[in-house]
């Protein structure tokens, strides 16, 4: 995936992006004061989180393992294991604790997931009454401090159950059961809930999950890549993705019979989107990141919008590809009334038509292209690079390809090591950026909607377990009381929340004026 170059294109290539970096801080010392007033009154602030990542409990009350559970504590994955008692966070506790921090704070909106082996433990059958009252417990302590809740239905966490009996997301069978238990949520908690979203990054899902094996339930061709012990990289990716879509849609379908004229609520997906920058001007490079944005995005944005995938995705993959039928794509099409897009990453892209000769082709070897990452310009290897205009280019693109429809940024956010500083300046600088970009974003007609940090609380990260964070409050996990401790980052997000006088920022200011926020820091 990720191409080797020498040292010294490197330094060519790092030279442009510092000269751009440069360039967009001397423009940002003329801003204007940015203030949370500036923004239309519909337009919403919050803070996101996903139920395996903060509510721990996850042998109580009748909770059973999901597949994000077996692939933690599976042998081999070290890195992220979370120890015997899974404690991170512990929100299936201390909800009431964290809602007063967001009242306080300022949000507008809180985005978490359902556990769905939590609210059903088997993925169909029984409600766990247990797990029913802890979601409406939650619902109801965010409405009464005005705080609305914004849900996703499934966050990497499919019941280890499903899996177990029949593949889980490899198996048409999922949709009916998806379905069933979205047709639970809609009924409990859509009298309070106006805002659903189907899939998390359901394009990382099925790539992640199925293709490199990075992701639960672990499973890549084992031949190519060394970290999977079964799976098939080169037709699985497809067919969960063709899955998720049609579980989506199905979903969708039954919300809007019978659901959405009383709860007057709207259902969306949401996908991990990149930054995709060809390596050089030519015309090859430039074929391959349109090729990279049809294989992440158009993988799924072209069914929903048009009810078929992307031309290029049908020549590359030919007969892996799943096809949908006719009832299916008008199924598909038009079934969402809003996108969530996530957003950290920014890749460098060289054609590479080689791949397409592989004998054994992958999903990434069907895309014929390398991507390398552009890497963060601070003192940590773990900083994403800060790069709002790319941000930008990504949603005028979503609305020249696909149409002005409804868009929240559900993920964006800086991640850090995880230690006990409490000056996060790096956080800062991040968020204050990507916050000073959405004006533009909505000056230029992009139908944004609102902006949720990643994330609220210091909590157990995928890819790193403990060893990163993107928290806006720190957690020692050594403290027995697990106390939430505010960051600079979280003064910053609340002083821009109530106060409305946040300036818009340079990096200078930033640093300049550290040692006044880092004085209003509490735990």
């Amino acid at each position: 995936m990720f191409q080797k170059h020498s040292s010294k294109e490197k330094k060519m290539r790092m030279l442009k992006v510092v000269f751009v970096l440069i360039h967009l801080l001397a423009a940002a010392v003329l801003a204007n004061p940015l203030s949370k007033n500036d923004f239309p009154p519909h337009f919403l602030f919050g803070a996101s989180s996903s139920a395996y990542q903060v509510e721990d409990a996850a042998n109580e009350d009748g909770r059973k393992p999901s597949i994000w559970d077996t692939f933690v504590h599976a042998a081999g994955n070290a890195k992220i294991h979370r120890g015997d008692k899974d404690i991170g966070c512990d929100q299936y506790h201390k909800y009431k604790e964290d809602v007063k921090l967001m009242v306080k704070m300022g949000l507008d909106a809180y985005r978490f997931s359902i556990s769905w082996s939590r609210l059903v433990p088997d993925g169909k059958g029984p409600i766990n009454p247990k797990g029913l009252q802890y979601y409406n417990n939650l619902i109801n302590e965010l409405i009464s401090q005005g705080i609305q809740p914004h849900i996703t239905l499934h966050h990497l966490d499919l019941p280890q159950a499903l899996e177990d009996e029949y593949g889980g997301w490899l198996r048409r069978r999922v949709v009916k059961d998806f379905t069933a238990y979205a047709d639970v949520c809609f009924r409990e908690f859509g009298d309070r809930v106006k805002y659903w979203t189907t899939v998390n990054e359901g394009n990382l899902f099925a790539f992640g999950g199925y293709e490199s094996g990075l992701l639960p339930p672990q499973r890549c061709s084992p031949s190519s890549i060394p970290n999977c012990s079964r799976g098939n990289s080169s037709t699985e990716p497809y067919l969960v993705a063709h899955h998720i879509l049609l579980a989506h849609a199905s979903a969708a379908r039954l919300y809007r019979k019978k659901y959405q004229d009383k709860q007057h609520g709207f259902i969306g997906l949401n996908l991990l989107t990149f930054g995709f920058v060809p390596l050089t001007k030519t015309s090859d490079d430039i074929n391959a990141t349109q090729r990279a944005q049809d294989f992440y995005t158009g993988w799924f944005l072209n069914p929903l919008i048009f009810g078929e995938y992307p031309g290029i995705m049908k020549k590359n993959a030919g007969s892996r590809l799943p096809v949908f039928t006719k009832r299916e794509s008008n199924l598909v099409k038009g079934s969402m009334d809003f996108l969530g897009i996530n957003f950290y990453y920014t890749f460098l892209v060289k054609n590479n038509p080689d791949s397409l000769r592989s004998e054994d082709r992958s999903f990434t070897a069907d895309m014929a292209a390398e991507l390398e990452y552009l890497t963060g310009n601070g003192s940590s290897t773990y900083e994403h690079p800060i790069t709002p205009w790319i941000l930008k280019e990504i949603l005028a693109s979503l609305k020249k390809d696909y149409g002005n429809f409804p868009v929240y940024i559900h993920e964006n956010g800086q991640q850090t090591q995880r230690n006990s500083s409490l000056d996060d300046r790096p956080r800062v600088k991040y968020l204050c950026k990507y916050i000073g970009s959405l004006l533009d974003i909505l000056r230029d007609g992009v139908n944004l909607r609102g902006y949720f940090v990643w994330s609220f609380l210091d909590m157990f990260e995928v890819l790193n377990g403990y060893e990163s964070s993107y928290g806006l409050y720190f957690i020692d996990l050594k403290d027995p009381a697990l106390r939430r401790q505010s960051k600079l980052s979280s003064v910053w997000y609340s002083n821009f929340l109530n106060n409305g006088n946040i300036p818009k920022v340079t990096i200078m200011d930033i640093e300049k004026n550290a040692s006044v926020l880092s004085n209003t820091v509490t735990a």
